[in-house]
């Protein structure tokens, strides 16, 4: 509104601000109506949860048991594993992205499993760095 109070035209203050002229002839009025508490920011909660508190304590309790518990054929959870423990359990259905914003409130992240060869051999590795990669490397920057 000090815009306003100036003498700049809404158009004006509209593109210092980065908004619509009507806006501004919106925010003015309400400013007009009902004082500077008009323009606070008001926080927008958005829809409340399909699960509480209580059935995300359940659930963090459900997955730590780990998927095997639950009959899946390996040890590694996916959304659409968890949306249908969820389902099963709650009754609540949930897609993926739903699934991923409930496990983001129970401060989860998504963990990827490393994947190793099971003949792994660290030493031979660490050998092979340390004498034929500088040397396929040194020809390699030889060649035009």
């Amino acid at each position: 509104m000090v815009l306003l109070d100036k003498g700049h035209r809404p158009s004006q203050v509209a593109r210092m601000v980065g908004v619509t002229p009507g806006a501004i002839s919106q925010w003015k009025k309400r400013y007009e109506r009902d004082g500077p508490q008009a323009l606070k920011a008001k926080l927008h909660p958005g829809p409340t949860p399909r699960l509480t508190a209580k059935q995300c304590k359940q659930l963090a309790c459900l997955l730590l048991k780990g998927p095997a518990w639950h009959g899946y054929p390996t040890d590694l959870w996916t959304l659409s594993r968890v949306a249908e423990v969820i389902r099963k359990r709650f009754g609540v259905p949930y897609d993926l992205s739903g699934v991923w914003r409930v496990l983001q409130r129970m401060e989860w992240s998504c963990q990827k499993p490393e994947r190793r060869a099971r003949e792994r051999n660290d030493e031979a590795i660490a050998r092979w760095r340390c004498q034929e990669w500088p040397r396929i490397k040194k020809r390699a920057a030889k060649r035009p």
